[in-house]
């Protein structure tokens, strides 16, 4: 059940505070054609665990710190022993990197062909539910919500096409993502750049790309000022779930538009940015480390082609059918797609004790191993949406660690890092709709303790 033609302007991630922010700069990463990280080397290797530091008591201050199911065990872990990036890529065993055509077309036949049948159910349906009838509501709403939810495999296949792990044909990869990422109405060759980024600087408080924290300036001041008004006025259990609410919302439904328009949930640093633009919107604070440099300029206007024609490809079906069948066969599908993006995205990175990290204390090593790995295969009893998406979440450590690797061959590089470095492997066993509840009331602000930025939900350690 899907929806091939996915997209419009709503959904992903951001908080009150996340509109008040502005997306930042990032070292300019010159070699983004795909977004694959390198790899490092292919000789094997296996860690000396003699040489592995001795492990030291970390007297990490907890105050006012909520436990997720990794229980603060992100914020016990010390700098020292997090290793070298050659010593991370050379566990993976070396045939997890290699990328199969013809399997990754496999794959992208069951996410086209699990689409096109979910549009046709919705097709037949338009003689008997017409959707401008407000009676049939909740029956197009179900639809969105199964045509989304298949559709999400898409775009996984099109995020894989950017980071370079779709094909060792470059223009098969390249007009498969172009392809599908203009049908999300996302421009292909300026996400792959602002993704690049993102994992280059993975819980950057100061240049990373999404989901950046607001820093707890004052106890009024900012969402924490918000969230503390409302308790103060709801009571602390009525206060915190209208905070919830109103999170959720603002990140799974508009949050992905505003970030594409305005870099919302950016850091600062690179001034307001806009995917469908090159130059930035305002002056940024590190004028040399824009979002879309030199020739990526070019790219961006170029993945504006492909939005435009499926915009203007819209409005007309909108002028010949009507607007509420446009709505009904896209439109609420693309909102599902965009609240699994934002939803895997938020999660991937964000609980209430996973910290974020300062310039002088991140690593690139550092910021991949604070991925977090989560249970979406049981979501369902079958485990159906997690092999619909392509285990893109539970998975994700391997991948943000290294994007060359085909999602195909992502549980075996898991089950490598797990083994080698058990003790920086995070999963986090909460089930999902439990995970995003507590990540929606208790990551709202954050302040620097020692060589990391934690949440602060002193007070309220209970509730969260």
């Amino acid at each position: 059940m899907k929806f091939c033609i996915a997209t419009a302007v709503l959904a992903s991630s951001y908080g009150v505070s996340a509109f008040q922010q502005q997306a930042s700069s990032i070292r300019q990463i010159t070699s983004l054609n795909t977004i694959a990280l390198n790899p490092l080397g292919n000789e094997k290797f296996e860690p000396d665990q003699s040489e592995k530091p001795e492990k030291k008591k970390n007297p990490f201050d907890m105050t006012g710190i909520a436990l997720s199911g990794l229980k603060g065990k992100v914020l016990q872990v010390q700098a020292e022993e997090f290793p070298e990036q050659k010593a991370l890529r050379a566990v993976i065993p070396n045939d997890c990197f290699e990328v199969d055509t013809s399997k990754s077309l496999g794959y992208l036949s069951v996410s086209v062909a699990g689409t096109a049948l979910c549009t046709a159910f919705g097709v037949a349906m338009l003689r008997y539910l017409p959707p401008q009838k407000l009676i049939n509501l909740p029956i197009w709403t179900v639809y969105s919500a199964v045509t989304g939810t298949v559709a999400m495999g898409l775009w996984v296949l099109a995020h894989e096409c950017g980071h370079g792990a779709f094909s060792k044909n470059r223009k098969i990869q390249d007009s498969v993502g172009y392809v599908l990422h203009s049908l999300f109405l996302v421009p292909y060759y300026s996400w792959q750049r602002s993704h690049a980024v993102h994992h280059r600087y993975t819980n950057h408080m100061g240049l990373g790309e999404t989901h950046v924290p607001e820093p707890l300036e004052s106890l009024s001041g900012g969402s924490f000022g918000i969230r503390s008004k409302l308790m103060k006025i709801f009571g602390r259990v009525g206060g915190l779930r209208m905070w919830g609410v109103l999170q959720a919302f603002l990140h799974l439904i508009l949050g992905w538009p505003a970030y594409l328009m305005i870099g919302a949930t950016g850091s600062p640093e690179r001034g307001v940015t806009n995917h469908y633009w090159p130059d930035p919107l305002t002056e940024p604070k590190q004028p040399k480390k824009e979002l879309f440099p030199g020739r990526w300029k070019r790219k961006v206007l170029k993945s504006d082609i492909g939005v435009a024609a499926v915009a203007a490809s819209a409005i007309a079906w909108a002028a010949c059918k009507g607007i509420p069948q446009v709505i009904a066969l896209y439109g609420g599908p693309l909102i599902v797609v965009n609240a699994w993006l934002v939803l895997y995205t938020w999660l991937q990175h964000t609980d209430v004790d996973v910290p974020h990290f300062s310039d002088d204390d991140h690593t690139f090593v550092r910021g991949a191993l604070h991925t977090i790995d989560r249970p979406y295969h049981k979501l369902d009893p079958f485990g159906a949406i997690n092999f619909l998406h392509h285990n893109i979440g539970t998975t994700h450590v391997a991948h943000h660690f290294d994007s060359a690797i085909p999602h195909y061959n992502g549980q075996r590089a898991t089950d490598a890092i797990k083994k080698a470095y058990p003790d920086l492997y995070f999963y986090d066993p909460t089930p999902i709709p439990q995970a995003i509840w507590r990540v929606c009331k208790g990551c709202t602000s954050v302040e620097k303790r020692g060589d990391k930025w934690v949440w602060n939900n002193e007070g309220i350690e209970d509730l969260i």
